[in-house]
């Protein structure tokens, strides 16, 4: 029996199928486009389909999967879910009963685009799937290592316990495989292994990575904080909200503002950084303001992190842009020789963004890889391991 890997977005749910036993992908898909004419579903592997479907909500997409899975004579063992917020509860990936999707829902506040809908999808799949163990993965998870001076704001003591304000983190899932993957191709124990791992997408979050575990990262209490991303600002100082409330501004407004219209969408009128590099190829003096200033933040962040952790054996690129923009990686990269980073320009070129490639000059100290993230597999790693648990844990009752 398989496992079965769900990634609900808004409008979309991301899925892949794994053979327990060597954590084998036999398919992968999208349902994207949901709620509009344009649906679609495409799945890739053991099973190909590529058709336009109208779909009305998430129901009727995951109601959809599981049809297919029956015509294909697939019964999932376990349903993973990633879910974007764990708060301070989740340490680890976790079986799902009612105390869990309890947890879930008191953090939907701090994650509003991403909990809810992820709390919908677990419960559609306890309807659909009813014999499989439902599974909780979460992006938070891997940054619970942050030690205190990291994780605390300099703010009221007592925000803290009675409002939860304190840094979490995200991208968890991302980090943790590729830092996995990059120890693995150099050949280092992942508990002696340091490095930065470069989340870069419509979300973006850097990590610094001790000995194998996060101990800084970029995002903070909610997903807005750090590095600029497609339509959130990153770090911004506090008395802009501020002064934008004594004019007027709703916080309603703000809250739209901040995680759908800001960014590199706010700086140039674009979010998908494909259109920001082709508008500033084409002389868009807002397109390459933007560009700089992404690449800029970057660059802060590697910097501060290489100051954190005094040395590192690889800086990770990972994600849609950090995989598959060699412009943005070089201009992140841009002076910083001195550091030991020292790019390969060839080699940066060539990397395809498919297959994980080292971009470092032959000579530099320090290791620069592409590392696509495959976050699905993280989820399913992170299944087997519990579900192995459990039955150990059975076997010795």
């Amino acid at each position: 029996m398989s496992l079965l890997t769900l990634n609900c977005g808004s409008s979309s749910v991301k899925f892949a199928l794994f053979e327990p036993a060597a954590l084998e992908r036999r398919l992968e898909g999208e349902i994207e486009a949901i709620g509009t004419a344009e649906g679609r579903i495409q799945v890739l592997g053991e099973h190909r389909l590529d058709q336009h479907v109208q779909l009305a909500d998430h129901h009727q997409a995951l109601a959809r999967l599981a049809a297919l899975l029956g015509q294909w004579r697939i019964v999932p063992r376990a349903v993973g879910h990633r879910v974007v917020h764990g708060g301070e509860r989740f340490h680890e990936t976790v079986v799902v009963d009612d105390a869990v999707l309890a947890a879930i829902e008191t953090t939907a506040a701090l994650a509003p685009l991403h909990n809810p809908i992820n709390l919908e999808g677990i419960r559609l799949a306890q309807q659909l799937w009813p014999q499989a163990v439902q599974i909780a993965a979460f992006d938070t998870a891997f940054h619970q290592t942050l030690p205190p001076e990291a994780f605390h704001y300099a703010v009221p003591k007592v925000w803290y316990p009675a409002h939860g304000v304190r840094r979490y983190g995200f991208h968890g899932l991302s980090h943790a495989y590729v830092t996995r993957r990059a120890a693995e191709q150099l050949g280092k124990p992942p508990a002696e292994f340091n490095a930065i791992s470069l989340h870069l997408g419509s979300g973006a979050s850097a990590c610094a990575i001790e000995n194998g575990k996060s101990i800084d990262t970029s995002m903070g209490l909610t997903p807005l904080e750090g590095l600029v991303m497609g339509t959130r600002p990153g770090d911004l100082d506090p008395g802009v909200l501020l002064h934008l409330l004594r004019r007027g501004l709703t916080a309603a407004a703000l809250d739209e503002a901040l995680n759908r219209t800001s960014g590199l969408k706010g700086l140039c009128g674009h979010a998908d950084m494909r259109e920001v590099r082709q508008a500033a190829a084409g002389g868009d003096e807002d397109a390459r303001l933007a560009l700089a200033v992404f690449c800029r933040r970057v660059k802060k962040y590697i910097g501060a992190y290489l100051a954190l952790l005094g040395r590192i054996d690889a800086l990770i690129f990972t994600a849609g842009i950090g995989q598959h923009s060699p412009e943005v990686r070089a201009r992140c990269l841009e002076g910083l020789e001195g550091l030991g980073l020292t790019l390969d320009p060839q080699r940066n070129r060539q990397a395809d963004g498919h297959t994980l490639a080292p971009i470092h000059h032959p000579e530099a100290k320090t290791a620069i890889l592409v590392v696509p993230t495959d976050e699905a597999w993280q989820i399913a790693h992170d299944m087997q391991t519990l579900l192995n648990l459990r039955e150990n844990d059975h076997d010795h009752a």
